[in-house]
């Protein structure tokens, strides 16, 4: 992509988040939500390939109908109330459309289908866009209609993110696929409390982008797109291979790493909010996304010394120890072990 259209597309997302996350008027968020759309869809679309087009074009359809949907909603909440405030959503038929509006605009379940096809057809960098960056104006709004949000329905939208997140990821040798299902059932764990305790839904969606963000900016070094050439990273980047298994773990959620601290928050204030069996069921389906990070964790160091390499070998092995890979690691590392720390 040239640089000037790159600089173009850039500016055109920061502008539209910071326009969302700043409005105070249904429209003005719409506008801000409208420009970060078509702002990234170039981005998706600029490898030359058909999966690439297909990915933009699906893009391009979910948000158009989610955006449609969310005019819709905040003009029956505008009809009913006379009131185009963000934070005065207080029709209820409204609200309920506005949380599926947002929950399709993130890709959280069941209106997730979009996702895992759309960071396929991406590149890794534009997919780390999609699950972070992407993620911030629409949980703004839902952070900024809490109050009026009905907890049952996102009770019901977080657990069937977290089944569907753990479950997908079973088959996935795609690490963007994986990576798709794994946002997924992240979302499924900020959905469940947002409208409980949001401060804390906001910690967990924050300390997630933290993470996968080098994650992402260190598979780029490697250019590893599937679970078989991860396998082969330790003959020639062991400095990545161990922070990519550690951020791995931390997004599973294993104590002390950074990834276990919110998702304790979580069930303690389904608990103390007598939503006992909701942790319960939450805790269990969390097993299913444990089991792929696990997997891509014991391929990630089955190839260290002294054990067989049980892979085919890259053909040219490009070395990773550059510049980007010795500063992310010790950002990784310093997000891993500081963030338990700062929280508690």
């Amino acid at each position: 992509m040239p640089s000037m259209a790159l600089f173009m597309t850039t500016l055109g997302i920061i502008l539209g988040t910071l326009t969302v996350t700043s409005a105070n008027h249904w429209l003005t968020a719409w506008l801000g939500l409208e420009l970060n759309m078509i702002s990234i869809l170039p981005m998706i679309a600029k490898q030359k390939h058909p999966r690439s087009a297909e990915a933009a074009t699906k893009y391009f359809l979910t948000q158009s109908t989610a955006s449609a949907l969310m005019l819709f909603s905040s003009t029956l909440n505008a009809w009913q109330t006379g009131s185009w405030d963000i934070t005065q959503l207080n029709n209820k038929l409204s609200c309920i459309l506005m949380i599926s509006a947002l929950a399709m605009k993130m890709g959280a379940a069941p209106t997730h289908f979009w996702l895992p096809e759309v960071m396929q057809g991406s590149t890794l960098t534009t997919a780390l866009l999609i699950t972070t960056w992407q993620k911030i104006a629409p949980i703004t709004l839902l952070y900024m209609t809490s109050n009026h949000i009905e907890t049952t329905i996102t009770l019901i939208i977080g657990l069937l993110s977290i089944l569907i997140g753990g479950w997908g990821g079973f088959n996935q040798t795609q690490i963007r696929k994986m990576m798709a299902y794994s946002s997924i059932a992240h979302l499924g764990w900020t959905m469940t409390v947002i409208s409980i305790m949001p401060n804390i839904a906001i910690t967990n969606i924050i300390i997630y982008m933290i993470i996968s963000t080098p994650f992402f900016l260190l598979l780029t070094t490697t250019t590893s797109k599937t679970l078989q050439t991860m396998t082969t990273t330790w003959a020639y980047a062991p400095t990545t291979t161990i922070t990519l298994m550690l951020l791995l773990l931390s997004m599973a959620g294993l104590p002390p790493l950074a990834g276990f601290t919110p998702k304790l928050l979580i069930l303690d204030s389904l608990v103390t909010h007598k939503l006992t069996l909701t942790a319960a069921t939450m805790a269990m389906l969390s097993l299913l996304s444990l089991t792929f990070y696990l997997r891509t964790t014991y391929l990630l160091t089955s190839t260290a010394p002294p054990i067989t390499t049980q892979s085919t070998m890259l053909w040219r092995l490009k070395p990773a120890q550059n510049q980007i890979t010795t500063t992310l690691a010790p950002i990784a590392l310093f997000n891993i072990t500081i963030l338990p720390a700062l929280l508690t």
